[in-house]
C-alpha cells in the first residue's frame, strides 16, 4: 500500500507540472510566493495600460469628444519615453547606491512618477474636454504632462523589474520566471478591465475621477509590497561591479555588434508595430461599428488579457521543452493575421462573436511573439547585462508601439475622412473603411515580420545540411584524412 501511495504521489506532481506551465518556476533561491509578490508590479503596470489604451481613449473619443488624431497622439505620449528604458537598464545594472541596493531605487522613484501621472489625469481630462474657462492648449499640455508622467515612471518601474527578477532567478529558471512576469502583466490587465467595466457601467465624470485616483492609491501601495525584502543590501553601502562600469555608448554598441542583433531588434520592432496599431482602434471600433456599450468595449480588454495569457502559458510550455525563441514568436505572428482576418470580417458579418475571437486571438499572438523576442534577448544577454537586454529589447517594443497607436489613430481617421468623401467610390462611402484599411495593414506587416524572423530561425535552429557541412569540416581537420571533393558550407 505504501509503494502504491508513493507511486501515486510521483505520477501527481508529474501531472501537475505538465499541465501546470508555471508550477516548477519557483526554486529555492525564487520561491513561489516571493516571485508571485514581485510580480505585483507587473499588476500595476498592466492597471496603468488598460486605463490608457482600453478606457481614456473610448471615454475621450466617445463621451467628451476629442478627436481621434489627439487622442491617438496623447496615448501614444507614455510610449515617447520608451528609448530611455535602455539608459535606465544599463544605469541599474551599474548603479552604486549608498543603501546598497541596485534596482530598488529605480523601480521607487518610477512609481512615484507614475503616482504623479495619474494623480494630477483627472484634472488634465477636465481641461481637455473643454469644461473650463482655460484656454484650449492648457487642457491639452496638461493631459500631455499627464500622460507622459505615467509613461515614464511605468516604464522605468517595468524594465528595472524585470531585471530584477532575472537577477534573483538562477540561470536555468530566468526564461520561465520572465515568463510569469508577463502573465502576471496581463492578469492585471484582466482584472483591471473587468474592476473598470463595472465601475464604468454608469458612466460618469465623477465616477470616472474617482478611478483613475483609486488606481493611484492602488499603484503604490501594490509597488511597495512588491518590492518588500526583494533585493538583498550589500554589506558597506557599495553596489555594483568593483570595476568601473562601461559607458553606455560602448556598451550599447557591443550589444548590437553581435551576430543577429540588429536583425532581431528589427523584427520586434516590425512585430510590435504590427500588432499595436490597433491598440487605439478596438474599442472605437466595437462602439462606433458593432454599437456596443461602454462596459463590453471595455470588456475587449480583458478578452485581451485572456487570450494573452493563453499565449503565455502556451509559450511558457515551449520555452520549457527549449523550443527555438523565434519559431514563438513566428507561431505568435500566424496567429496575430488569423486575428485580423476575423476582425476584419466583424464589421460585414455585424458579429460581435466573431469580433471576440478576433479580440482574443490577437492577445494570444502578440504574448506569444512577447514570450519569444524576450527570451532571445535574455539569451543574448552577457553577465551582468541584463538590464540592457531588457531595456533595449523594451525601447525598441514600446517605441514601435507608441508610433503604432499614433499612426493607427491618424491613418484611420485620413482613410475614413476621405471615404465618406466619396473619394473611393460609393461602395466605399463608410466610417469602417478607414478601420478596415488599418487592419489589413497590419495583416501585410506581420507577414513582413515572418520576412524578418526567418534568418533568426536558420541561425538558432542549424539546418540538416548546416549540421553535415559542420561534421565533414571537423573530419578534414583530422591529420589522415582526405577530402575526395571541396564542400561549400552555406
Amino acid at each position: 500500500m505504501r509503494k502504491l501511495n508513493d507511486s501515486f504521489a510521483r505520477g501527481w506532481v508529474r501531472l501537475g507540472t505538465r499541465f501546470m506551465p508555471f508550477a516548477d518556476v519557483a526554486t529555492a533561491e525564487l520561491p513561489l510566493g516571493r516571485l508571485l509578490r514581485l510580480s505585483l508590479f507587473q499588476v500595476t503596470v498592466g492597471m496603468a495600460i488598460v486605463l490608457i489604451i482600453g478606457t481614456l481613449n473610448r471615454v475621450m473619443i466617445v463621451e467628451l469628444g476629442v478627436p481621434t488624431w489627439l487622442v491617438a497622439v496623447m496615448v501614444s505620449l507614455p510610449l515617447m519615453f520608451a528609448p530611455a528604458r535602455a539608459l535606465v537598464g544599463h544605469k541599474s545594472d551599474n548603479h552604486r547606491s549608498v543603501l546598497g541596493w541596485r534596482r530598488v531605487p529605480y523601480i521607487w522613484f518610477g512609481t512615484l512618477v507614475q503616482f504623479g501621472g495619474l494623480s494630477i489625469m483627472p484634472f488634465a481630462l477636465i481641461l481637455l474636454s473643454g469644461d473650463s474657462n482655460a484656454a484650449p492648449w492648457v487642457g491639452q499640455a496638461s493631459a500631455a504632462l499627464a500622460f507622459l508622467l505615467v509613461g515614464a515612471g511605468l516604464h522605468t518601474t517595468q524594465t528595472v523589474g524585470l531585471a530584477l527578477a532575472s537577477d534573483l532567478a538562477p540561470e536555468h529558471a530566468q526564461g520561465r520566471v520572465v515568463t510569469l512576469m508577463c502573465a502576471m502583466l496581463l492578469v492585471g490587465m484582466m482584472v483591471s478591465a473587468l474592476v473598470f467595466g463595472l465601475l464604468l457601467a454608469n458612466f460618469s465624470q465623477i465616477r470616472l475621477i474617482q478611478v483613475i485616483q483609486g488606481a493611484a492609491l492602488t499603484t503604490m501601495v501594490l509597488n511597495v509590497v512588491a518590492l518588500w525584502k526583494q533585493e538583498a543590501r550589500v554589506p558597506g553601502g557599495i553596489c555594483g561591479a568593483a570595476a568601473p562600469a562601461m559607458d553606455f555608448r560602448a556598451a550599447l554598441r557591443d550589444f548590437t555588434a553581435e551576430p543577429g542583433a540588429v536583425r532581431r531588434l528589427v523584427a520586434v520592432g516590425l512585430g510590435t508595430f504590427s500588432f499595436s496599431m490597433q491598440d487605439i482602434l478596438l474599442e472605437p471600433y466595437g462602439g462606433q461599428i458593432l454599437k456596443l456599450p461602454v462596459g463590453m468595449t471595455t470588456g475587449l480588454t480583458a478578452l485581451l488579457a485572456v487570450g494573452g495569457i493563453a499565449g503565455f502559458v502556451i509559450g511558457a510550455r515551449l520555452v520549457s521543452a527549449k523550443a527555438d525563441p523565434f519559431r514563438v514568436a513566428a507561431l505568435g505572428v500566424l496567429a496575430g493575421i488569423c486575428a485580423f482576418v476575423a476582425v476584419v470580417f466583424a464589421a460585414p458579418l455585424m458579429s460581435a462573436g466573431v469580433f471576440a475571437l478576433g479580440t482574443t486571438l490577437i492577445g494570444a499572438g502578440s504574448a506569444l511573439f512577447l514570450v519569444g523576442t524576450l527570451t532571445a534577448a535574455l539569451e543574448a544577454a552577457r553577465g551582468g547585462q541584463a538590464g540592457l537586454a531588457i531595456g533595449t529589447w523594451g525601447a525598441v517594443q514600446a517605441f514601435t508601439a507608441g508610433a503604432a497607436i499614433a499612426m493607427g489613430g491618424i491613418l484611420r481617421d485620413v482613410v475614413s475622412g476621405l471615404a465618406e468623401q466619396g473619394t473611393f467610390g460609393p461602395a466605399l462611402m463608410d466610417p469602417v473603411t478607414g478601420y478596415s484599411f488599418v487592419y489589413n495593414l497590419e495583416i501585410l506587416l506581420l507577414f513582413a515580420t515572418l520576412v524578418a524572423l526567418g534568418p533568426l530561425v536558420r541561425r538558432a535552429a542549424p539546418t540538416g545540411q548546416d549540421r553535415l557541412a559542420e561534421g565533414l569540416m571537423a573530419l578534414s581537420a583530422q591529420p589522415n584524412w582526405q577530402p575526395l571533393t571541396s564542400f561549400d558550407r552555406r
